[in-house]
C-alpha cells in the first residue's frame, strides 16, 4: 500500500507575525489623562488612506475632533485624536467607547480595496442596504432652482427618492441620490430604464449649461445612475464621494465665497472682516532635509473640517506622514507634512497652488451662510419634490440638502439663501405648511456666521511640527565639527 505525504503547516503559522510582534492595529481609549475630553490613541501597520479611514470612524458618530498628533514612518502609523461628543463632553457611554475600538481597530486590519477606484469620478459606490436602492450621481451647472427640477423629474420618473445629498459651490452642483421604483419599492436594474434615467436628468442639467470655449476642460454635466446587486460595489462615505464629484468638475476654479480668499505659498497669513482680512489661508513651505511639503491651513474651527482636508489630501493621492491639528478659541490650526503617493514632495508653483485650491474649495464647501431648514413629515412619493418646488416659488436656493427615510418619517435638512441676495423672509414657512398635505415639523435656524473682530495670530507659542523639526535639524548642524 503506498503512503501519501504532505508537508505540514502549523494552523497557528498565520498568526505568528501577531504573536510576536503584536496586534497589526492598537486602539487605546483614554478617559483619565485630560479633564475636558476623551483621547483616542492608534498604533498599526501603515497603509494609504488608513488616516481618512480613522478620521472617517470618528466624524460618522458626530465626534469633534480638538487636536490630534499623527506620525507616520517606517510602516507604522501613531496617532493622539482627542474628541468630544456632539454636545462637547467627554465619551462615557461604553457602547460608544466599544464601537469605537472595534471599528478602527478593523480599518486598520482590513487593506483597503478602494483607494486607486475613489480617484476618479467613474467610481460607484452603495449605500449601507446596497440592494435596496439605486444611486444616481450628477454634477453640473448650478442655477436657482436645479434641486427642485432634479427633484421633480426623478418624481415624473416614478422613481422614490429615499435618500439624497446635494452640495453647491462656486456655480456647482453634485448630488447623489438613492432611489427605488414608486410602485414596487425595489431597485431598479432594468438598463434600459436606467439609460431613460440618465437621459432625462441630463436634459435639465444641460437647461442652462454654459458652453464656453475657454471652459472646454470642464465636464460640467454627469449623470451616473447604477443598479446595485448584493453589494458586490466599492462603500465610500457618501460626503466623501461629494468632495470627489465637486473636484472632478473643478469647483475650485470658481470665484472665492463672501468669506474666503485665495491666498498663495508666500502670503501672509490673516484671517477677519470684509475690509480685506482673510478668514481662510492655506500655504505651502518646502522641507528639502526631510522631502516633505508642509501644508498649513488656519481658518475657522468647525465640525468635520479635518475629516475635509484630510479627504482632499487623499483623493490628490498624497500621503500625510506627520500632521499637527489644534484650534484656539473659534480658530483652527492645521499642518500636514505630506508627499505624493510617488514619493515625491510639491515641486512646482502650478502644483502648489493646485492643492492651495482645492483646500480651500474643501473648507468652503460646507460653509453656508443664510437659513438652516429642518423638516420632518410622513414619507410619501413627490414630497422632496413638493417642498422643494415651494422653497423655489418663495425665491429660495437650496445650498445643500440632506434627505433621508426614517421608518415612516421623510427627514429633511436644507441650508438655503434669498435668490436675490436679500435676507430670507420667514413668510416660507407658513406656505410651507399650506403647501404640503399632511402634518409637518419645522424648524428654522438662522446660520449667519458673525466676524471675529480680533482673530488670533500666528503667535509663537502654538505647536508647529515644522517649527520643530527646523529646530531640531539647526541643534544637529551645531554640533558637527570640521574635520581638517
Amino acid at each position: 500500500m503506498n503512503k501519501v505525504c504532505w508537508p505540514y503547516f502549523d494552523p497557528e503559522f498565520d498568526t505568528l507575525p501577531e504573536r510576536i510582534y503584536g496586534p497589526t492595529c492598537r486602539v487605546c481609549i483614554d478617559n483619565e489623562s485630560m479633564e475636558y475630553c476623551t483621547v483616542v490613541k492608534v498604533d498599526s501597520v501603515s497603509k494609504q488612506g488608513l488616516l481618512l479611514e480613522m478620521v472617517q470612524v470618528l466624524t460618522d458618530m458626530n465626534l469633534t475632533i480638538s487636536k490630534s498628533y499623527i506620525s507616520s514612518d517606517a510602516g507604522w502609523f501613531m496617532d493622539v485624536f482627542h474628541v468630544k461628543d456632539e454636545h462637547g463632553n467627554k465619551l462615557t457611554d461604553q457602547k460608544v467607547i466599544n464601537y469605537i475600538q472595534q471599528a478602527i481597530g478593523t480599518t486598520g486590519e482590513i487593506p483597503s480595496s478602494a483607494v486607486a477606484k475613489t480617484y476618479t469620478n467613474k467610481a460607484v459606490f452603495g449605500s449601507e442596504y446596497p440592494s435596496e436602492h439605486t444611486a444616481i450621481e450628477m454634477t453640473g451647472t448650478d442655477r436657482p432652482g436645479l434641486f427642485s427640477e432634479i427633484s421633480a423629474a426623478l418624481a415624473d420618473l416614478h422613481c422614490n427618492i429615499v435618500e439624497a445629498h446635494a452640495w453647491s459651490h462656486n456655480d456647482r452642483l453634485a448630488c447623489v441620490a438613492y432611489v427605488s421604483d414608486q410602485s414596487t419599492d425595489t431597485p431598479i436594474d432594468d438598463p434600459g430604464r436606467l439609460a431613460t434615467i440618465e437621459e432625462y436628468i441630463t436634459t435639465v442639467l444641460r437647461a442652462t449649461a454654459e458652453r464656453s470655449p475657454s471652459e472646454t476642460h470642464i465636464n460640467p454635466l454627469q449623470v451616473k445612475a447604477n443598479g446595485f446587486p448584493c453589494g458586490d460595489c466599492i462603500k465610500t462615505n457618501v460626503e466623501r464621494r461629494l468632495h470627489q464629484l465637486m473636484l472632478s468638475v473643478r469647483d475650485f476654479d470658481g470665484q472665492c465665497g463672501p468669506n474666503m480668499s485665495r491666498s498663495t505659498p508666500s502670503s501672509a497669513v490673516g484671517f477677519g472682516d470684509e475690509e480685506g482680512m482673510r478668514r481662510t489661508a492655506v500655504y505651502i513651505e518646502s522641507c528639502e532635509e526631510k522631502g516633505y511639503s508642509i501644508v498649513s491651513v488656519d481658518c475657522k474651527d468647525r465640525p468635520r473640517l479635518m475629516f475635509d482636508t484630510v479627504c482632499t489630501l487623499t483623493d490628490m493621492q498624497y500621503v500625510v506622514f506627520h500632521a499637527s491639528i489644534g484650534c484656539h478659541g473659534d480658530y483652527a490650526f492645521q499642518e500636514y507634512f505630506i508627499r505624493h503617493i510617488d514619493g515625491y514632495a510639491l515641486n512646482t508653483e502650478g502644483e502648489k497652488e493646485r492643492v492651495i485650491k482645492c483646500l480651500e474649495a474643501a473648507i468652503e464647501r460646507r460653509v453656508c451662510e443664510g437659513v438652516r431648514l429642518e423638516l420632518c413629515a410622513a414619507n410619501r412619493v413627490g414630497l422632496l419634490s413638493d417642498i422643494t418646488r415651494v422653497l423655489r416659488e418663495n425665491g429660495l436656493a437650496v445650498v445643500r440638502a440632506h434627505v433621508a427615510t426614517k421608518g415612516e418619517k421623510s427627514v429633511n435638512e436644507f441650508y438655503l439663501r434669498d435668490i436675490s441676495g436679500n435676507e430670507v423672509d420667514m413668510d416660507f414657512v407658513e406656505s410651507m405648511k399650506k403647501e404640503i398635505l399632511g402634518p409637518i415639523d419645522l424648524a428654522v435656524k438662522n446660520d449667519s456666521r458673525s466676524t471675529s473682530p480680533s482673530p488670533p495670530d500666528r503667535s509663537p507659542t502654538r505647536f508647529s511640527l515644522g517649527d520643530l523639526l527646523r529646530s531640531q535639524l539647526e541643534r544637529l548642524s551645531h554640533n558637527f565639527v570640521p574635520i581638517n
